[in-house]
């Protein structure tokens, strides 16, 4: 039995969530995977019925889970309360609680959506890529953090276990792909980033058949959008990643389309890297792509089930390709809503299942 916890959050969150639960459902009962799914509070929905983003009774749904799928939270409901009960703190707590040090963010050009990006076509073309981020460390939970007055204070700490765990991941992952490793810092500047390359480099003589790159992170953002496909595994901390993996978001037209896992020890947390979208909640309308993209990473990451993982990635794509799309992208064809585009995934999943039986 695997264990499931489904936290659903603010906004388009259980919208898009559904879609990709609706798909797991599926494959279980097509392939016996023995899912179980639990669903707890999280977010703005949290602090309206608790008082906390986190509340104890979904912290303990979550550590007594194998896995989390997380939708998204927060939105302008929730903008004027107290730092300490914002929705986004529950981010945070949900990654420190389950020690998901490895965000996993794959970046991957899909020919039915070279249009819809604001690049031209034949840079984006070919484009697969993934932005491995360290998610416990640097600025966001270092100490002290204060605000005195005028002056606000917020401390950038890491520590060399927590880069070599990380880079240990880059150089394993690249392994199976084009082993290509760039490392993206500011060790012109920061002691934090000094440390961060010693330790990348020092890693890298465990792995001599990966090529390895340095980059400051303003380079590596121009590089991205000017070579993007010279990039493999780019590795980076906290911070850094949060802000590339976003801009590498425009690389494929839509953040819609972009998901991400975040692996630890023990647990795992899925969820697409989009924003609670309150503007288009309820409407029926948002993307759950990248829902049910991170679903395949569940699937490959959790589950081990590559293939299985690949005929997902393969459906989005062919979907696509046969002109459906929800309204934040940009190509020709029939716009659907959020629902129409879960069902045609699942059902060309399906199809596949079916076929390789024959």
């Amino acid at each position: 039995m695997f264990k499931m916890a489904v936290l659903s959050g603010d906004g388009i969150g259980p919208e898009v969530v559904n879609e990709g639960v609706k798909l797991l459902k599926a494959l279980d009962r097509e392939l016996n995977l023995d899912l179980v799914f639990e669903e707890a509070l999280i977010g703005g929905i949290a602090v309206d019925k608790y008082g906390l983003p986190l509340p104890n009774e979904t912290l303990d749904i979550v550590l007594n889970s194998d896995a989390v799928l997380l939708g998204a939270v927060g939105g302008p409901k929730w903008d004027n309360i107290e730092v300490s009960k914002r929705p986004e703190q529950a981010l945070l707590a949900l990654r420190k609680n389950l020690g998901v040090f490895a965000n996993i963010r794959p970046v991957k050009s899909m020919k039915p959506l070279l249009s819809a990006s604001p690049i031209k076509s034949e840079i984006v073309d070919g484009v697969d890529l993934i932005i491995l981020r360290e998610l416990t460390g640097g600025i966001y939970f270092g100490e002290p953090k204060y605000r005195d007055g005028e002056k606000a204070i917020d401390t950038l700490v890491y520590h060399r276990y927590e880069i070599e765990r990380i880079a240990d991941i880059a150089f394993n992952l690249s392994l199976s792909r084009r082993k290509k490793v760039t490392s993206v810092d500011k060790a012109n500047i920061l002691e934090s980033s000094r440390l961060w390359r010693e330790v990348v480099n020092e890693k890298a003589k465990e792995y001599p058949q990966v090529t390895v790159e340095h980059l400051y992170v303003d380079n590596c953002a121009m590089q991205l959008i000017r070579r993007p496909r010279d990039f493999d595994v780019v590795l980076t901390e906290n911070m850094f990643g949060d802000i590339l993996s976003d801009e590498a978001g425009a690389i494929l037209g839509s953040l819609g389309m972009l998901p991400s896992a975040s692996i630890g020890e023990k647990y795992a947390l899925y969820e697409p890297i989009h924003g609670s979208a309150p503007d288009i909640a309820g409407k029926g309308i948002a993307n759950p792509l990248a829902t049910i993209l991170t679903i395949a990473l569940f699937l490959r990451y959790s589950l081990k089930r590559e293939t299985l993982a690949r005929i997902v990635e393969d459906s989005v794509e062919e979907v696509l390709k046969e002109g459906y799309h929800t309204p934040d992208i940009n190509i020709e064809g029939e716009v659907v809503n959020t629902t129409k585009m879960g069902d045609l995934v699942v059902s060309k999943v399906l199809s596949k299942l079916e076929d390789d039986r024959k």
